[in-house]
């Protein structure tokens, strides 16, 4: 009988994963991308940040991945971005602590769906602050987590020391509060190839990758509020971008994947991409 494991690591086949629909997400300055249209007087206007949503969902299935849908909530307005609440590993799932209040209570709500399939818990972060939007799976040992904004130095001590027994190095990355989370700055999208925002990262983390004979392709510093590095790879060299990011797309197309480029615009202005919308199930 073969082992029973979830996510392995982060550019495996994409086979299930759970995601959470906008139609009740209400605008809240909790993020500068979201500040900013805010005080040009931009509103949320749900019925085009679920269509471009359901491109989301209908590429996920277009590609064989099964999507399990969480309800979403009227009193839970920032609820789409079913990443943050934790993070997935090969043993089970790690849950998280989000920062703001206003989120808080989506926790209870992943966690549910996450008993219901029987996924185990296998660490917890019970002091500081940890979102999943700052999780990467360097390789099948490695977990790097963002110091950014919402994630910090006593939530990343805290989970270091439950998941090295399952034998994972935890290693931090700085960068400035304004990028949010590590997933704007930084993603793997296939077998040592990342795109990264160079100039945002620090240098040891760079010289790691290089190190791990990673291919950095480099992401200028005025895409990444545009989520230049915001995508989500499926495995078997394909990749979910976002249609407007073109270079992006075109140096990811360089390397030899397939870009699926989803229609995203209007969810954008609520601070996240295909990757923060995501929360990985199982990945062969």
């Amino acid at each position: 009988m073969s082992e029973q494991f979830y996510v392995k690591n982060g550019t495996n086949v994409l086979e299930k994963v759970m995601v959470c629909s906008p139609r009740f997400y209400k605008f809240n300055g909790i993020n500068d991308i979201t500040k900013a249209w805010m005080e040009k007087g931009e509103t949320e206007q749900n019925e085009l940040m679920v269509k471009e949503w359901n491109t989301l969902v209908q590429a996920y299935k277009d590609n064989g991945v099964e999507v399990v849908e969480v309800d979403s909530y009227k009193e839970l307005e920032v609820q789409t971005f079913a990443r943050d609440f934790g993070a997935m590993v090969k043993e089970g799932a790690i849950i998280g602590k989000f920062r703001h209040p206003a989120r808080q209570k989506e926790t209870e709500i992943y966690e549910a769906k996450l008993k219901e399939m029987g996924i185990p818990i296998i660490a917890r972060c019970n002091a500081g602050c940890f979102e999943g939007g700052d999780f990467w799976m360097i390789d099948d040992h490695t977990l790097a987590f963002g110091l950014v904004d919402r994630t910090d130095k006593a939530g990343v001590d805290n989970l270091r020391e439950q998941l090295e027994k399952f034998g994972y190095t935890v290693v931090g990355v700085e960068s400035r509060p304004t990028n949010l989370h590590l997933d704007m700055i930084f993603n793997i999208v296939a077998p040592k190839v990342c795109i990264a925002a160079t100039d945002e990262l620090p240098y040891q983390f760079l010289e790691m990758l290089k190190r791990r004979d990673f291919k950095i392709i480099h992401v200028p510093s005025e895409l990444v509020f545009k989520h230049g590095c915001n995508v989500q790879a499926l495995g078997n060299g394909k990749v979910l971008g976002i249609e407007n990011n073109k270079s992006v797309n075109e140096a990811m197309e360089a390397e030899g994947l397939e870009v699926i480029k989803l229609p995203l615009e209007q969810i954008l202005k609520a601070g996240g991409g295909p990757h923060c919308m995501t929360y990985p199930v199982k990945r062969s």
